[in-house]
Parts: structure tokens; C-alpha cells; sequence
């Protein structure tokens, strides 16, 4: 009677960890990504061109 219900008893799945990772290095490297490109632009410049030439 054990092995019957051993038998019928549902195999525990395992949790698998490689799409948990391959979303972390995706989200790290999107990140290292975007810091580099803000590095690495040029700085915004707040004037008015209009200020440059003398107009008011």
C-alpha cells in the first residue's frame, strides 16, 4: 500500500535559476549601459541663444 501511494504522490518540481539570472546580468549590463552613455554625453547647455548675440 506504501509503494501504491508513493506511486501516486506528484514529483516535486525544482525551481530552475537560470531565467532569475539571465534577467539580472540583462538588467546589471542595461545599467552599466545607461551610466556609460550619461558619462560619457556631453554636458546640456540651459542658455539662450538669443542671449549669446546681444537680444533682447
Amino acid at each position: 500500500m506504501a509503494r501504491a501511494r508513493a506511486l501516486l504522490e506528484a514529483p516535486q518540481r525544482r525551481e530552475r535559476i537560470w531565467p532569475v539570472l539571465g534577467a539580472a546580468c540583462l538588467l546589471a549590463a542595461s545599467a552599466l549601459t545607461f551610466a556609460t552613455a550619461m558619462i560619457l554625453a556631453p554636458p546640456l547647455t540651459s542658455e539662450h541663444v538669443g542671449h549669446e548675440r546681444g537680444v533682447k
